[in-house]
């Protein structure tokens, strides 16, 4: 979503200034690691060195890109989609991490405890050694590499009709970005491999609303740097980024299938929204005025929102009630998980796995791993059906120490940004009103893109005038008030 615009003379873009935030104080209090032992590396190395393991047939005639974001250097997957005579055919190579990883050793025992690769402004903390993540596993343009690849044809709808999975060797033909591919579309000069990608993407996204999938498009603050010092913008998601986001959910939904048929797999799950979180939403969004036709589904609604806008802001707000409740669910007979009631995933309207990002998340690789056994009628291997039962809980925590870094990273660059502005008044968008026990709500400020509590405001969905009342860039606390708010005690006035 593109943030609002400020309004002139109140939010000065002439006063913007880079802010210096303490990241390395994030890392400590955090406790994450700071490098890998030696005998983690020198396993790394060495089966960097000896190659991958398995038999696989040769893709290299395959037309693939990827598309990361610049300097990536962990590339997970490479694509091409082509169209055919009755419709489409999407390639997917998915970086092999299973055939360099030995069960059991010291880097599988590591990888385990770390769950996934943690991102800061100033560096990752990668889940593997940079010996495979950024070498010898990732989909680097400079040679044939192991994959596991996807091969799914879609009618002219751009609904599967068949889908195949197995370990292959591959070949990049160039490492691309979103902004050069959009501007490549833009321009109508779009490279061979990804000629269908546009409307397999927009066909996937239609499917996607009917079916369901529930899109906030809240706006995505980052950190990044700025001069001699960070500063926060929202990050605007092209066409594009969309487009191959649809690719990796139809690889998604598609790995999900195969373990549901099979009877054992590990799901990304999130329940349908319990019926008063609907009926509040609904309550809520007709309440600032949006239109919502008989029998329309929540998806629906959200996706006819303006992109911008006080209203819109409130509505996707409100729309988070949705969407809770998200897990990991493994199930197997033979230790007494059977397949879940409800394995499907409210956000995305159809059950759902994680198997597209094995450099980056842990779980990925046992997903890919059950597929390629599954795929080939084979039974799972017994190190991947002895990790099942575990992972739902290890993936639970990397997500919640991986959340709380990357929003300690965000609340105290904004923080470092606005702390010598106290006092000061802004003009921002009321995304969530005050309780009636004085509780504060929620505004969203356009430049520097903040959310944050504020106290005083008492209905959403409308643009406000309030008075920054503290902003401590040692902790990330952020708060307005509406009116002549007084200083906190404990907000910097420098």
């Amino acid at each position: 979503m593109r943030k609002p615009d400020a309004e002139p003379g109140v939010n000065d873009p002439e006063r913007a200034r880079p802010a210096a935030p303490d990241f390395a104080a994030i890392r400590a209090e955090f406790a994450l690691p700071e490098g890998f032992a030696p005998e983690v590396l020198a396993e790394a190395e060495r089966v960097a060195a000896r190659g991958p393991v398995g038999d696989r047939v040769d893709a290299t005639d395959l037309a693939l890109v990827t598309i990361d974001p610049p300097g990536a250097k962990d590339l997970d997957q490479a694509l091409g989609v082509a169209r055919t005579a009755d419709g489409f055919r999407v390639h997917y190579a998915i970086a092999d991490v299973g055939a360099f990883v030995e069960p059991g050793g010291a880097l599988d025992a590591e990888v385990r405890r770390r769950g996934q690769t943690v991102y800061l402004p100033d560096g990752s903390v990668p889940l593997h050694p940079p010996a495979l993540s950024e070498r010898a596993a990732s989909l680097l343009p400079d040679g044939p590499r192991p994959a596991v690849l996807w091969t799914v044809d879609l009618d002219a709808d751009g609904e599967p009709v068949s889908v195949d999975v197995r370990r292959a060797l591959v070949r990049s033909l160039a490492q691309l970005d979103y902004e050069g591919v959009q501007a490549d579309v833009d321009a109508g000069r779009l490279h061979p491999a990804l000629a269908a990608l546009p409307e397999v993407g927009r066909l996937r996204r239609a499917l996607a609303l009917a079916r369901g999938a529930i899109e906030l498009e809240m706006p995505e603050q980052e950190v990044v740097p700025a001069g001699a010092g960070w500063a926060v913008r929202v990050r605007e998601r092209t066409p594009v980024e969309q487009w191959n986001e649809q690719i990796s959910l139809l690889t998604g939904t598609s790995a999900a299938r195969i373990m549901l048929s099979a009877g054992v797999g590990l799901l990304r799950t999130l329940p349908a929204p319990e019926p008063d979180a609907l009926t509040g939403f609904r309550r809520t969004a007709e309440g600032l005025g949006v239109e919502w036709p008989r029998d329309a589904h929540p998806a629906q609604v959200l996706a006819a929102l303006p992109a911008t806008g006080a209203v819109p802001l409130a509505v996707r707000r409100s729309a988070t009630a949705l969407l809770r409740g998200a897990r990991y669910t493994a199930f197997d007979p033979t230790a007494g998980a059977p397949v879940p009631r409800d394995p499907g995933h409210g956000g995305i309207g159809a059950p759902y796995a994680h198997v597209t990002a094995p450099l980056r998340r842990l779980v990925d690789r046992f997903g890919s791993e059950l597929c390629l056994a599954l795929a080939a009628g084979e039974e799972p291997p017994e190190w991947v059906r002895a990790a099942l039962p575990d992972l739902p809980e290890v993936m639970a925590a990397s997500d919640a120490l991986a959340g709380k870094v990357g929003r300690a990273c965000v609340d105290r660059t904004e923080a470092a940004l606005l702390s010598g502005r106290v006092g000061e008044r802004f003009e921002v968008v009321v995304l969530r009103a005050g309780g009636p026990d004085g509780e504060p709500g929620e505004v969203f400020l356009a430049d520097p893109p903040v959310v944050a509590r504020c106290s005083g405001v008492a209905e959403a969905g409308r643009m406000a005038s309030v008075r920054l009342a503290a902003a401590d860039p040692g902790t990330g606390r952020i708060e307005f008030a509406v009116g002549d708010a007084p200083q906190s005690q404990d907000a910097p006035t420098t």
